[in-house]
């Protein structure tokens, strides 16, 4: 042995002078290969799969549980993303059912799923109802921006708030939905409001307000005691000014002195309650031109005998001093059509282009910015198509637009109302959170309650309508795509148990299912999409979420579309690498653990699947699960246990064991097993901008193993590994 390693440091200096070629050396291979044998081998860990009767976690249809989602694409290729060859490529990842995701409310925008349609105002403009009836079919759709829009470009990245636009030609208006017309309740349970961001202290006591129509006849100016009123609403108050008490407003503009001497504030709301009722700038014939609030500009300051000097930023665009509202109206006008943001597809588009494989698909109607008479002829236009429905989702988002929770309801049953006079067996869903891991927070009702979530629950039942939430749904994008440590992998089963138990505890009731209807490793792209880390995280996430008791989880992107620049570099949120014209490069790492969970862990069968505890004892030194697992008994008899190692650099070896405590008996795999694994030994990606690529790029790796007790199976480092087989 000492004289083959002499031999093999001899032939190492001549190898990498490159005197030998490029070939390893007999005597180096040779050292190697001794040393490997003589190398003490590390001892086996182990995983035990819980297969006792009692304790099963869940069951699932992998068709129907782990599905894909769909949004608005870039103008012009939804006709190329939905032909039969790209849906032919987008099947082989082997998800089932279809989320259709609404990109409309996120963009504060009116959504006119069909293009054709009517509007309220016969001057063809207004509010547009899609036609429950067409001929021809529906190939892509539009979203349609907001004239009367008092959000600005901080809510949604695009847009500008007509309250701080600098004109006094347009105006914000509130949405009419809301009024006691169509609640059926007092207004001062649906308050209205305008809040103004100043972007740091500044010493206030005076407000301008040039109110529009209708402009409100009581109403309660107020700054934020806490330190940020938008992203930390559960710690802090709203506190009156002085003099910002208003019971027989007026309308016009109007200088209000809140307070003799200044007021340190950074954040200040208009808290409206009561209405003129007078008509806006559209006239009286259509009863919601007259309800709601409308403000044209505000000016917040210091008073001065010149005046207020006035902190707010006024212009149309994104320079503008932030604003938020609770709420927008959804008036609109053919103009508005907002093509420069891409498309929708099409209901027929996607329906018959055979994504759908069939099955239902969760479609969603626009809520925040449209009218229920649009989302009831949305329903009866698919029916009358015999377009299967799994779920209706309501709008998208509301805690990302600022929603408060009890507008949210009142515009949800009134939706739920138009839907089932329809069809009273469609099943609705909502509220569709933004990727969130910890409770929605909102600023403290009268009783105090600050969670967004509980408070909705608590108008439904208030009301006599849980009945009318079918499935609670919610996105998952649970990591910061600029900063993503590799130690965050550790965290994501924990941050999935917590968040399905948070809504628990917040009341959702236990007949109610949970499903993510749109999920990925971050809201941006992050370089972290293109590496094995994703499809790491990929596996955990799903894992997790169906051993906590979720429902179904559905892959966002589907479509193939082409990298961007995002704040971790260039890549793609999708399964596939393409190039300008949507034609597929190459898979991403995420595609083969999309393969790996529909059709190595799962049978890729519409039948029910059992989930059972799952655990190894590989953890590391802060006694953090390096190795999870998740285990599935299959329709087909087998038993499939997925295994998830952490370990960036070390592969580890395992013994599998399922332990039946009721029968007092542990089984183990039996007759040949198959392994799957696919991780940082079969894919690397190399980034070079747009032109970046994966080298190698899979596939997964199949092999035969043995089985019995005190069999060793190897986990690469970095990697997702399926072990499949029968036990005895």
């Amino acid at each position: 042995m000492q004289k083959l390693l002499r031999l093999a440091g001899s032939e190492i200096s001549q190898w990498a002078s490159g005197q030998l070629g490029r070939s390893v050396p007999t005597a180096i291979a040779a050292a190697l290969v001794m040393v490997t044998v003589l190398a003490p081998a590390a001892p086996a860990q182990r995983a035990t799969i819980d297969i006792t009767p009692s304790h099963l976690l869940n069951r699932f249809s992998p068709l129907r549980a782990l599905g894909a989602g769909v949004d608005r694409d870039p103008l012009h290729s939804t006709a190329k993303l939905y032909d039969a060859a790209t849906v032919a490529q987008m099947l082989t990842s082997g998800y089932g059912a279809v989320s259709y995701r609404l990109n409309t409310e996120l963009s504060v925008q009116a959504w006119h799923w069909n293009p054709k349609g009517t509007w309220s105002d016969p001057a063809q403009q207004g509010y547009f109802v899609g036609s429950p009836n067409s001929t021809s079919t529906i190939q892509r759709s539009y979203g349609y921006n907001l004239p009367m829009r008092g959000a600005g470009p901080q809510v949604t990245g695009g847009g500008y708030s007509r309250l701080a636009d600098g004109s006094l030609q347009s105006y914000w208006k509130s949405n009419p939905y809301l009024d006691q017309t169509y609640t059926a309740e007092d207004n001062s349970l649906h308050q209205q409001w305008a809040l103004v961001d100043l972007g740091s202290i500044r010493p206030v006591n005076a407000l301008t307000i040039a109110w529009g129509d209708p402009y409100a006849t009581s109403y309660q100016v107020q700054y934020w005691t806490g330190n940020d009123a938008i992203y930390n609403p559960a710690h802090g108050d709203w506190v009156a000014f002085p003099g910002g008490n208003v019971t027989n407003g007026k309308g016009g503009t109007v200088t209000l002195k809140l307070s003799g001497a200044t007021i340190s504030a950074e954040f200040v709301r208009i808290l409206m309650t009561y209405a003129s009722k007078t008509c806006d700038s559209h006239g009286a014939s259509d009863l919601r031109n007259c309800l709601g609030f409308s403000i044209k500009e505000l000016y917040l300051g210091e008073l001065t005998k010149g005046g207020i000097t006035d902190y707010i930023v006024h212009s149309n665009g994104s320079d503008q001093t932030a604003m938020y509202v609770s709420s927008n109206d959804g008036w609109h006008t053919p103009a508005s059509a907002a093509t420069d943001d891409g498309e929708q597809p099409g209901f027929d588009l996607i329906y018959n282009s055979g994504l759908t494989q069939g099955l239902p698909m969760t479609v969603p109607v626009a809520m925040l910015y449209d009218t229920p008479e649009n989302a009831k002829n949305e329903v009866a236009y698919l029916e009358s198509k015999k377009f299967p429905i799994q779920y209706v989702e309501m709008g998208e988002e509301p805690d990302g637009q600022f929603v408060l929770p009890e507008d949210y309801a009142a515009l949800y049953l009134q939706w739920a109302t138009a839907i089932h006079s329809v069809d009273p067996s469609l099943k609705l869903a909502g509220p569709v959170f933004t990727g969130a891991n910890t409770d929605i927070p909102a600023w403290p009702d009268a009783s105090g309650n600050t969670s967004w979530f509980t408070r909705f629950l608590n108008y439904l039942n208030h009301h006599g309508r849980m009945n009318d939430l079918n499935v609670m749904t919610y996105e998952h994008y649970p990591f910061d795509p600029c900063n993503i440590p590799w130690s965050n992998l550790l965290e994501e089963p924990r941050y999935v148990q917590g968040i399905v138990q948070t809504w628990k505890d917040d009341g959702l009731p236990s007949t109610v299912p949970q499903e993510v209807t749109e999920y990925n490793l971050a809201f941006d792209q992050s370089i972290h999409y293109m590496q094995p880390f994703a499809a790491l995280w990929h596996a955990d996430f799903v894992g997790s979420f169906l051993a906590n008791g979720g429902q179904a989880a559905y892959f966002y992107q589907y479509e193939p579309l082409p990298m961007y620049d995002g704040c971790g570099g260039w890549g793609t949120f999708g399964m596939f690498v393409t190039d300008s014209n949507y034609n597929v490069k190459q898979p991403s790492a995420e595609y083969f653990s999309s393969q790996l969970l529909t059709q190595q862990w799962a049978q890729p069968v519409d039948a029910m699947h059992l989930v059972y505890p799952a655990s190894t004892d590989i953890v590391d030194s802060q006694n953090n699960e390096l190795v999870t697992s998740y285990a599935v008994q299959r329709p087909d008899g087998q038993w499939s246990v997925l295994l998830v190692n952490k370990d960036q650099f070390t592969e580890h070896n395992i013994t599998v064991t399922f332990n039946d405590a009721a029968a007092n008996r542990n089984q183990y795999f039996a007759g040949e097993v198959t392994q799957v694994s696919f991780g940082s030994d079969n894919y690397l990606w190399h980034p070079d901008g747009i032109n970046g690529y994966a080298s190698p790029d899979g596939p997964s790796v199949t092999s035969v193993e043995d089985s019995g007790a005190g069999t060793t199976y190897t986990l690469p480092r970095a990697s997702v590994t399926v072990l499949r087989g029968t036990i005895q």
